[in-house]
């Protein structure tokens, strides 16, 4: 149970020391469940920078960042309108990447890559939020 943002900036912090290049990560939730601001928390920590500028990639699809630990890429899939456009995207092509895939059930492809996956729930109530990881 994360009981508030402050606890899911600590969660995503801790799952980032665990993440390594060519990691593919799922962060699967209904909307408003914490994705991005989990992206946003594992970003600014394999950067070393917690005031870093991380968006959402709803509009762009992805967004690219350079850390100490490499290349990590942060997807959005949600408005992908063809399973078959993830190619385009490039999320598999760099082995050295870390990538972080919001709406991955709209790729059967990435879904199948995956290797580490994050999911986030918002308990009856409201408050706070439901997790669990799990490693294929």
């Amino acid at each position: 149970m994360l009981p508030n943002d402050e606890a899911t900036t600590t969660f995503g912090a801790e799952l980032a020391t665990t993440l390594a290049p060519g990691d593919l990560v799922i962060l699967e939730g209904d909307l408003g469940a914490g994705k991005t601001a989990l992206a946003r928390a594992v970003i600014r920590t394999l950067a070393g920078d917690p005031t870093l500028d991380v968006p959402s990639p709803t509009f762009a699809l992805v967004q690219p960042y350079e850390t100490a630990r490499g290349p990590v890429l942060h997807a959005d899939l949600y408005r992908l309108g063809d399973p078959r456009e993830v190619d385009e995207l490039g999320l598999l092509d760099n082995l050295d990447a870390i990538v972080l895939v919001e709406w991955a059930e709209r790729s059967p492809e990435i879904v199948a890559a995956a290797n580490v996956v994050v999911s986030l729930a918002i308990p009856p109530g409201g408050q706070g939020r439901l997790v669990g990881v799990r490693r294929n």
